[in-house]
């Protein structure tokens, strides 16, 4: 059987043409054993891809028949002697990701365990973490210092093929990083030229430093792209495998999972690039083939390697890493040495609960907390309160007014930690809004700090978790009505004021904004050619990722390493670190997360109040 090895999805920013679940049903339905996402230096995209290979595993699950491609049979539980056994097998999801150093050729690094995969989380922050945001700085040594037991599969560049310079170059910041750290050989080189002679100089001089470091575990990835030049193309893998001692692996190079899918590939490059899909010339690709294709299409094509075919199967079988493997444990250092964290919450809840009521706590106020504390104590979210506790104490010894809001309002527990002021005695409260056994959702507190304060308190948890711990979730910035026509029209070449004009006459949060009515009114025929591309491209951009923004305060804590979970990169803002997931993944993946948000008002009433003292006294 095949697996496709390396494939992009759309959180290749402006790289990848498909969503996750695309590529994953795509795949399913080609009966493929094991599909690899592979972003480049990042893993921002593997959670949706997780979601989506589960959902389509359970499906198959449930199915009597096995829909695995064409000679699918039906699964049964007693086969005879001599039928073949039924092609009933889930895919796998194999988690990795495209490293692009900036002092030799690409590679792909493959997860086989959890600790294999926290090398490859490791990496990718240290290369995010001294680059701006949206780029990753990482050199062949930082590869090596965490190659760990990861695979890896290098990436070839052969004549013909288009080379990225553009993170090679002397004039681009991350060669002026990169100077002085490894040994780069262009010094001789005209700055911006870059010879054929050189290109596979410092490629080959890779693949043999890829075998150095994985030993076994290094393969050398084959694609081939039904050009005129395949069969020489062939000849050259040899020859690389075999002076490198790298064994070829068939790849498919995938960027969309259906040739459909190109004309919004040529958009996305054109958009990438900044130029016209007309203009775009040699930047787009020469046909569609970077789709997932069917076995015999594959076998096909690798007719003359069939090893590199069969040893896809191979990495599969060595890639046994799930996303499910993934544990989180929220800190646990604020409750004193000799108590534990549900001691030192009862604790607290007690002394909160005795100045709340200084006549005595009542008995539904009491079997309140009683219910709520044990059920906090089985769900084991007792860190998660203690941590939202702490962060107002904070706040509130340095004066910063804050609130806690939401459905945490429904906890008597957090009334007496003071992170909510809806009295329990006074009013009918559902506990079982904010958190329930049935439900299985993670808590979300939400407490809201003065908006000109609240970096204080965002600056508190990093000092004190340390950015290695504690790290800001992430936004991501899709493609909307307004911005998707912004782009597909440059792109494909209509005037800056045609496309200002029609993108105005459209709701920006339209999910299916009907652009032939516009188009007519700003001049555009929607029968014609350039009409029918607009109105297709459009719909399919809509939901496209565009970029990692940072959430509005939302902010992760561990009890170990956070960038051994997830990378960690920086943010436009100083002194901002965030994680490549948002809220989305993080429910998906049931990690915690402290809303530490922001309201003007409140900053209202702190000055309000300076003004009373101030003009009265008191």
């Amino acid at each position: 059987m095949y697996s496709e090895l390396h494939c992009k999805t759309n959180y290749s920013f402006l790289t990848g043409g498909s969503h996750a679940d695309e590529l994953v049903a795509r795949a399913v339905e080609l009966g493929y054993k094991a599909l690899a996402i592979t972003d480049e230096n990042t893993l921002a995209g593997v959670v949706r891809a997780f979601a989506a290979a589960r959902e389509a595993n359970e499906k198959l699950a449930k199915s009597p028949v096995a829909s695995r491609g064409p000679n699918a049979t039906a699964c049964t539980t007693t086969p005879t002697v001599n039928s073949p056994q039924p092609d009933c097998r889930s895919i796998k999801l194999i988690i990795g990701a495209e490293i692009v150093p900036n002092d030799g050729p690409p590679v792909l690094l493959w997860a086989i365990d959890r600790q294999s995969y926290a090398d490859l989380s490791k990496l990718i922050t240290a290369g995010r973490r001294r680059a701006p945001k949206g780029e990753c700085w990482l050199s062949m040594d930082d590869i090596a210092n965490h190659s760990g037991r990861l695979l890896a599969g290098a990436v070839p560049y052969f004549k013909g093929d288009r080379l990225r310079t553009d993170h090679i170059d002397e004039e681009h910041p991350s060669y002026q990083w990169h100077q002085g750290n490894a040994e780069f050989g262009v010094r001789n080189v005209e700055c911006g030229m870059r010879s054929q002679e050189w290109a596979e100089d410092i490629w080959e001089k890779g693949m043999h430093k890829y075998h150095e470091m994985f030993g076994d575990r290094a393969y050398l990835m084959a694609s081939l792209y039904r050009g005129v030049d395949d069969r020489w193309r062939i000849e050259q893998l040899r020859r690389l495998s075999e002076k490198s001692r790298l064994p070829l692996v068939a790849s498919g190079d995938v960027l969309y999972h259906s040739r459909a899918r190109l004309p919004l590939h040529d958009v996305l490059t054109a958009t990438k690039h900044r130029t016209t899909v007309a203009s775009a010339g040699d930047l787009l690709l020469p046909n569609a083939q970077r789709h997932l294709q069917t076995l015999d299409e594959r076998k096909f094509a690798f007719a003359e390697i069939p090893d590199a075919i069969e040893r896809t199967s191979e990495i599969a079988d060595r890639c046994n890493f799930c996303m499910s493997q993934l544990r989180y444990e929220y800190p646990v250092e604020l409750a004193p040495g000799d108590q534990t964290p549900i001691e030192y919450l009862h604790e607290l809840t007690a002394v909160g609960a005795a100045n709340r009521y200084p006549n005595g706590v009542s008995t539904k106020v009491q079997t309140q907390i009683d219910h709520e504390l044990k059920l906090i104590n089985e769900l084991r979210y007792e860190a998660y309160f203690l941590t939202v506790w702490d962060i107002v104490r904070f706040a509130r010894s340095r004066g910063i007014l804050c609130q806690g809001r939401g459905s945490a309002a429904n906890s008597a527990v957090c009334y007496c930690l003071g992170v909510t002021s809806v009295d329990p005695d006074t009013t009918d409260l559902l506990f079982e809004r904010f958190i329930s056994k049935e439900r299985n959702e993670a808590p979300d507190i939400d407490v809201d700090f003065e908006h000109e304060r609240r970096e204080e308190v965002l600056q508190y948890l990093y000092d004190k978790y340390g950015r290695d711990r504690a790290g800001l979730a992430a936004t991501v910035t899709t493609y909307r009505a307004r911005s998707a026509i912004r782009d597909v029209g440059k792109a494909l070449g209509l005037s800056l004021d045609r496309v200002d004009a029609l993108a105005k006459h459209v709701e920006s949060y339209s999910s299916e904004p009907d652009l032939s009515g516009k188009m007519k009114e700003i001049g555009i025929d929607p029968e014609s050619e350039i009409g029918f591309q607009l109105n297709h491209l459009v719909g399919e951009i809509l939901g496209f990722p565009r970029h990692l923004s940072q959430h509005v305060g939302g902010m992760v804590i561990t009890q170990g390493k956070l960038d051994e979970l997830v990378p960690i990169e920086n943010a436009a803002m100083d002194d901002r670190t965030v994680i490549q997931w948002d809220k989305d993944d993080l429910e998906e993946l049931g990690l915690l997360k402290v809303d530490c948000l922001c309201l003007g008002m409140l900053s209202a009433i702190r000055k309000c109040f300076h003004m009373v003292e101030q003009h009265w006294g008191r």
